[in-house]
């Protein structure tokens, strides 16, 4: 009798934790992109032998309008787009605009308040915001691909208002 309650206590709390867990990996490590992470050998190359292509140096990473910030700050748990932002904008469409060939990653940010998943979607509607921008001025839909990193890839480290301050972003990116 003894054991039968045992059994059934223990399986009373496996499905209560089964119950209570998410298909959520909140411990995965956020990619990044690098080599090291997929593999690099001595060579440079990835275990598929392609090698890496480095754009921190090339010409696809000098792209865009000269002296305009890539980067649009937002406020705090907001995706609008600020009215100070929209010469920003303008510069980066008319760019984007005589450059058919250009193609531009919004990479939506926040700071760490917030669970992931919110700052995932904040991240998202952030990206779609200036999306929405450049297409209501003109620039081709096809262009663009908004993405959001959360708060997974801080552009400054602290606890302040200013470091927070400086998170919630978006990056333009050309490629």
């Amino acid at each position: 009798m003894l054991t039968i309650k045992r059994l059934s206590l223990a399986l009373a709390v496996t499905a209560l934790v089964a119950g209570c867990s998410s298909g959520v990996k909140l411990d995965d490590k956020p990619v990044d992109g690098s080599l090291s992470s997929q593999g690099a050998g001595a060579n440079g190359q990835g275990q598929s032998g392609v090698s890496g292509v480095d754009l921190t140096g090339s010409a696809a990473s000098k792209a865009g309008p000269q002296g305009v910030s890539r980067i649009v700050y937002f406020d705090f748990d907001s995706y609008s787009v600020k009215a100070d932002a929209q010469p920003q904008i303008e510069a980066h469409a008319k760019f984007i605009k005589a450059n058919p060939a250009a193609k531009v990653q919004l990479e939506g940010h926040t700071d760490e308040r917030g669970g992931r998943e919110y700052n995932l979607a904040l991240g998202q509607k952030r990206a779609e915001a200036v999306r929405r921008s450049l297409g209501l001025m003109g620039v081709n839909d096809s262009q663009i691909e908004a993405v959001s990193y959360g708060k997974e890839k801080p552009a400054a480290e602290g606890h302040s208002e200013d470091a927070y301050a400086q998170n919630r972003r978006v990056e333009i990116n050309y490629r």
